[in-house]
């Protein structure tokens, strides 16, 4: 399936980078390469790192990203990994992560993901993975399930949906997206079916996360980053719901703080210095979201790497 939307936040996106034809640059979440095109483009004797856990999104970035070849890598990799995966790279001018789920994926029913489609239950960013939705709503304790859709999904109704859950599979295994759409309306008040966000939407982006462990990769890879960009490096970060942008502002946050010495002792005694510094979130404008309303909830989180001299 073609991917035609414009990627979230682009022109900030390429503005906060400030690319230099002859950087090196990463593009942590790769989707369909909408980011990676503009960044490839600007390149001459610099190189751009793509990193996706999908073989989906590698194998049709192989065509989208052609007209680049000789300055583009991929890498069919967890963005966990990137300490791995930038190894033998002495150093990064600027890194990009979107940390949504793309369009394709959400589009293509078979993945999963949609509550709008028939599908079976697979939520998987990886393929290879073991753990699917399906495996999940059927073996998960009652607990797990209410924990994973209150954590994660915010969803005030998780106990009365996880309850559903484990009665409708005493009877037969969950199967298909559409089945558990029903049961968690079946667990909901009438009030709650009647609002304008659809009533699975909270208990599938719950499961979606703990399916691929997509908040518990965010620090470390945070780090890593930060740790890989030159003095003067850009760090972007898009993220789409709050549990994530708390994340990612937390981590940020730590990485820009110095010394956490007592305000009493007379010297410093951690050695903590900061490793970079903040600017201002960024949103989109009302023409893009008016556009793509999947990026009204977007939230760009830049930082730049300091040098030691800045100190």
């Amino acid at each position: 399936m073609e991917y035609t939307h414009k990627p979230v936040l682009l022109d900030e996106c390429i503005k906060a980078l400030n690319i230099r034809p002859e950087g090196t640059y990463v593009d942590g979440t790769l989707g369909r390469a909408g980011h990676s095109r503009e960044i490839a483009k600007r390149l001459t004797t610099g190189r751009l790192i793509c990193i996706d856990r999908d073989s989906a999104a590698i194998e049709a970035a192989q065509e989208r990203l052609a007209p680049w070849r000789n300055r583009v890598r991929l890498v069919h990799s967890n963005f966990s990994e990137l300490g791995t995966v930038l190894a033998d790279v002495e150093g990064v001018d600027g890194m990009l992560f979107d940390l949504g789920v793309s369009s394709p994926q959400l589009d293509d029913p078979e993945r999963g993901f949609s509550y709008m489609h028939d599908a079976p239950l697979d939520m998987r960013m990886d393929r290879t993975s073991p753990l699917t939705a399906r495996e999940a709503v059927n073996s998960w304790s009652l607990e797990e399930l209410r924990r994973v859709l209150f954590e994660f999904g915010e969803e005030r109704y998780a106990p009365a949906i996880a309850r559903a859950i484990v009665k409708t599979r005493e009877f037969r295994p969950i199967e298909t997206t559409l089945e558990l759409v029903e049961i968690i309306k079946s667990a909901m008040p009438p009030a709650a079916l009647r609002e304008k966000q659809h009533p699975a939407k909270r208990s599938f982006q719950a499961i979606r996360i703990a399916v691929n462990g997509e908040l518990d990769a965010l620090p470390p890879m945070l780090r890593a980053a930060a740790d890989k960009l030159r003095p003067g490096g850009r760090l972007a970060v898009i993220t789409f719901h709050s549990l994530e942008d708390r994340i990612v502002k937390r981590t940020l946050r730590e990485l820009a703080q110095g010394c956490t010495c007592p305000p009493n002792f007379p010297v410093c005694v951690c050695g903590k210095k900061p490793l970079v510094r903040l600017d201002k979130p960024v949103t989109p404008r009302l023409e893009e979201v008016a556009e793509n309303p999947r990026a009204r909830s977007a939230r760009l989180r830049l930082a730049e790497k300091l040098d030691r001299f800045d100190l």
